[in-house]
């Protein structure tokens, strides 16, 4: 094999006259009056190939194919039609001698950014399909992401350290992957949900910085920004309060911005409480590229009788009147509104002084500004907030309020510590149980309303990084416990091992996760996760190119000590 000179992106102008060697795929090409040009591609780009019909290895040449392996060696020439859109357009390469390194079959997708294949296809070929540019640029895009994360974290004198995978099962949040254990049957590992415990480990042990790009796993259902396997950039530090984490999160995503998308994130980022998210735009993660606040309605409907609004909490939205407001648009708004716990979507117009709408008969033309549009979503505060939200953002991508060029980060701050589950009448952590309360009184009295030390970034309505503070003391750490129901029993056959080392001088720590995937997928301005995951599973989470989940033999089975259930 010859010893390469560039790559297939590295020539210009300057060149001219050199000899060069390349290598790379047959991309295109084609033969114009005898002339063969060809272009070659590699990983950092195409460059265009001449062959004339005299030279000794033209029949050769005549027999390649797309997507052919070759390596080349020639003289830079000028181009006489120049390729604007191309890094190395000015200039082409005249072969003089070439290596066929492999065939290709005719492959079943297309290398072709125009190929409109679906997705199934193109995950089933998911090797060929990240030939195409466009494809190769989001894990490009992701690498540089990963090392801008990894110097910044480096430059703060954090320890990059690793975890296991194969942990104990502590059925608590989502569900987890179970792996059955050959040695101990009846007895298996959880794959990591995250690295949570062993990171707080790490503090007690004395290691004050650590971070890792951990693998994560979740038997959860896939949606356009989760996966069943995830990154996740792990931090954590000793000696900290919240404000100094913060300050961590805001240099590496601000670096982030700056190394790779080449743009100034202004510091610090706004704070917004979990109260004032909700309140105003019914989401903890609040998209602030676009304004329409959530609205209190019940001032409008003082001294009406309206039967769907009666005894119920009325929020929504006044709205200039838009053509887009036909009846089955807001058809589908109110499936929108009942898919997200709230009652119904109503609705009324004022035109030149005329009401309408489903409510219209109630009030009167006072009420409404002309030209004006009023949806009301009633229920209980929390339902009718929580629907508000999401129809906040199908009218936002509907009526074009988002400007995409815009970026909106931002912290939200003092989540519920705990949050009750009425079905079993439970109270559940609402990010982990090892959260510190900002109050450990009120986690004694009054743990339905305790706040937590916790803490999210949210980027154009994703969250991107959430953490706490953590409990560092066994009394606060075994109340909290306590208050989840778990018994002294439980708390010791599930979390034993931790707090027993919480009682030999654990340092006050805390720290923070961002999604790795999910920071690449708004870097890149994509809306789908699997673009930028290298070999990911389809939202029935399957593995198409792998064939898996598959049939596992039995014997795998009895030797696991399980039995097999057709």
């Amino acid at each position: 094999m010859m010893n390469y000179t560039h790559h297939n992106n590295a020539l210009t102008i300057a060149n001219v006259g050199e000899i060069v060697r390349l290598k790379g795929w047959v991309a295109k090409k084609r033969n114009l009056g005898g002339l063969i040009f060809m272009d070659i591609r590699d990983q950092f780009g195409i460059t265009q190939l001449l062959v004339r019909p005299e030279s000794p290895i033209y029949s050769e040449v005549s027999e390649l194919k797309n997507e052919y392996v070759i390596e080349v060696e020639g003289k830079v020439i000028e181009r006489e039609s120049k390729n604007p859109s191309m890094n190395t357009g000015d200039i082409e390469v005249e072969i003089t001698q070439m290596n066929l390194l492999n065939k290709a079959e005719v492959t079943p997708i297309t290398i072709s950014e125009q190929d409109n294949l679906s997705e199934e296809i193109r995950l089933k070929y998911r090797y060929l399909d990240l030939r195409k540019n466009s494809s190769k640029n989001y894990l490009l895009q992701r690498s540089m992401i990963t090392q801008s994360i990894r110097k910044s974290l480096l430059d703060m004198n954090f320890l990059e350290l690793e975890t296991p995978y194969l942990v104990k099962s502590t059925p608590e949040g989502a569900k987890e992957f179970i792996v059955p254990s050959r040695l101990y049957h009846g007895e298996g590992y959880a794959l990591a949900q995250s690295p949570q415990i062993f990171k707080q480990l790490y503090m007690i042990s004395g290691f004050e910085k650590y971070f890792q790009f951990a693998r994560c796993f979740r038997d959860e259902d896939l949606r356009a920004d989760r996966q069943l396997e995830f990154t996740q950039v792990d931090i954590e530090s000793s000696f900290v309060d919240q404000e100094q984490v913060l300050g961590f999160g805001e240099k590496i995503i601000s670096d982030m911005f700056k190394n790779v998308l080449k743009k100034e994130l202004p510091l610090p980022l706004l704070r917004m409480t979990y109260e004032e998210a909700f309140h105003n735009y019914g989401s903890d993660k609040p998209d602030l590229r676009y304004e329409l606040h959530i609205e209190n309605l019940d001032g409008i409907l003082e001294g009406l009788t309206i039967p769907l609004f009666e005894g119920k909490t009325v929020r929504g939205f006044t709205l200039d009147q838009n053509p887009l407001f036909t009846r089955k648009y807001i058809d589908k708004l109110t499936e929108i509104v009942k898919k997200n716990h709230g009652d119904t979507l109503a609705y009324v117009k004022n035109e030149q002084g005329v009401l309408s709408g489903s409510v219209s008969k109630f009030m009167t033309p006072d009420l409404v500004e002309p030209g004006k549009i009023i949806f009301f979503v009633p229920g209980n505060y929390e339902d009718s907030t929580n629907a508000c939200g999401a129809l906040r953002k199908e009218l936002a991508k509907d009526l074009n309020l988002i400007d995409p060029m815009k970026e909106s980060l931002l912290w939200v701050v003092d989540f519920p510590l705990l949050e009750f589950n009425e079905a079993d009448q439970r109270l559940y952590a609402r990010h982990h149980p090892f959260t510190a309360p900002k109050s450990v009184e009120s986690l004694k009295n009054d743990p339905k309303h305790a706040i937590a030390k916790a803490y999210d970034m949210v980027w154009n309505g994703y969250e991107i990084g959430g953490g706490s503070i953590r409990i560092y003391q066994q009394e606060v750490q075994n109340l909290m416990f306590e208050t989840l129901g778990f018994t002294q029993e439980q708390i010791l056959n599930k979390f034993g091992f931790f707090m027993d080392a919480l009682k030999y001088g654990t340092p006050p720590h805390g720290g923070i996760a961002f999604g790795l995937d999910r920071i690449v997928m708004l870097a890149t301005k994509t809306d789908n996760i699997k673009d930028v995951i290298a070999f990911p599973k389809t939202q029935s989470a399957r593995d198409l190119m792998m064939q898996s989940p598959n049939i596992i033999d039995e014997d795998q089975f009895k030797e696991l000590g399980l039995k097999v259930i057709k």
